[in-house]
């Protein structure tokens, strides 16, 4: 156990699903795990594990943040012997042909953010995901019919920029969207000598109209949680 996880080493998989808000994990929990019980409830950081096609798999969620995830997603690697994580969030488009809904799979994260400094020293700012992971998801994507698309995303520090420029962002760093986690989910497994994905929901755009209400971002990101739990199920 540690500070921010309550959950016994057995209590949790070694494949985890982790979506940032609490209540989203607890929504895959009662709708899609079986015999699903209650782990971690720490700072109300809920993690549930159960049982999707008779694999064991935990849900745990990550808070906001690549601070907040990266305390979790290195708990988990570091001391709960996890191997894989795969996140699944909602993100804002920065290409024009991308759709509320419509599902990216993270190929590189890039940030302006100092945690990997912080961390080891790493000075990267463009880290990539597991390739092994994102194989089995996109394999999995395709037997499922669900049209991905993938690409690099922005992961910022920020929600609220005065300063932030999604143009700039697009052209000099190929970004298609923007989210908080990915960067330093990506930078433990790397250290860690784990495996990270992220499969993202267009949730709001830079360059279209539209957005998704928060009982929508609740409720009606089923085919993302369905491809990362037939994902974890494809696993080998």
């Amino acid at each position: 156990m540690t500070p921010h996880n309550e959950a016994k080493k057995e209590d949790i998989s070694n494949i985890v699903i982790m979506p940032g808000d609490p209540l989203r994990a607890k929504y895959i929990a009662e709708n899609f795990l079986e015999n699903a019980h209650l782990v971690n409830s720490v700072r109300n950081i809920y993690a549930y594990t159960g049982e999707y096609k008779n694999k064991k798999i935990t849900v745990m969620a990550s808070g906001m943040g690549n601070p907040s995830i990266g305390i979790y997603s290195y708990e988990l690697f570091k001391l709960y012997d996890v191997d894989y994580i795969i996140r699944i969030g909602t993100a804002g488009a920065y290409a024009e042909d991308l759709d509320l809904l419509d599902l990216v799979l993270v190929e590189k994260s890039f940030s302006e953010s100092s945690y990997a400094k912080l961390q080891n020293g790493n000075t990267d700012n463009l880290i990539e995901s597991s390739n092994l992971l994102n194989y089995c998801i996109e394999e999995t994507a395709n037997k499922l019919n669900f049209k991905i698309k993938k690409g690099i995303v922005h992961c910022s520090d920020v929600f609220y920029s005065d300063v932030s420029d999604y143009k700039k962002l697009k052209k000099e760093h190929n970004c298609i969207a923007i989210e908080m986690e990915s960067f330093a989910l990506f930078h433990n497994a790397k250290i860690l000598n784990k495996n990270a994905a992220c499969i993202l929901s267009i949730s709001d755009s830079f360059v279209k109209e539209g957005i998704l209400s928060p009982d929508e971002r609740q409720t009606s990101l089923n085919n993302m949680i369905k491809l990362a739990l037939e994902s974890a199920c494809n696993i080998k």
